[in-house]
């Protein structure tokens, strides 16, 4: 997803017009719409008007580190923002003997072929996954809504709560 439609997507979700978000960060409607269609791209300072604007995390539009968690986590975020339920997280336990077979219940809506796991040796990839997971957990039991969950990942990681070790810096909940 590009950052004109991340923009544009975001700005929908939090209910401005172009014009608002234009006089939000100094700019006309004109151009936040070529910002939005990509004819124009913002420079990071401007993004970091719009984010401020959106109260959103700057890094929906760019991450400072390549690969890193937040990097990571934000490409899986937007995937499955634009195709939903293309991301199945599952917790996977502790198996005494040395095998690299998981086995997964075919009733889950599972491709033709066999999906395949990945494990990442990256402890704070690993605690954010831990955390989506029950993000995404709570969205299908119906304990939040989707217009929460979506928030939850706007501000991401600053709405993860350590699994209610803590206080999010940025609250999402409605309730």
């Amino acid at each position: 997803m590009t950052v004109g439609e991340k923009i544009k997507r975001i700005r929908i979700f939090r209910g401005m017009t172009q014009k608002e978000l234009g006089l939000a960060v100094g700019l006309t409607e004109n151009s936040i719409a070529q910002y939005e269609t990509n004819y124009r791209t913002p420079k990071k300072e401007l993004l970091n008007q719009i984010a401020e604007a959106l109260h959103v995390n700057s890094l929906n539009f760019y991450v400072e580190v390549s690969g890193s968690a937040e990097d990571i986590m934000q490409t899986f975020f937007w995937m499955d923002e634009l195709n939903p339920n293309t991301v199945n997280l599952f917790q996977m336990t502790e198996n005494s003997e040395l095998s690299t077979e998981v086995e997964y219940k075919n009733s889950d809506n599972w491709t033709t072929l066999a999906p395949v796991g990945i494990f990442l040796n990256y402890n704070l990839v690993n605690q954010f996954l831990t955390e989506w997971l029950t993000r995404k957990t709570e969205l299908k039991n119906g304990q939040i809504t989707k217009k929460e969950y979506f928030e939850w990942k706007l501000n991401f990681p600053y709405t993860c709560d350590g699994g209610g070790k803590f206080t999010p810096s940025v609250q999402w909940r409605n309730s």
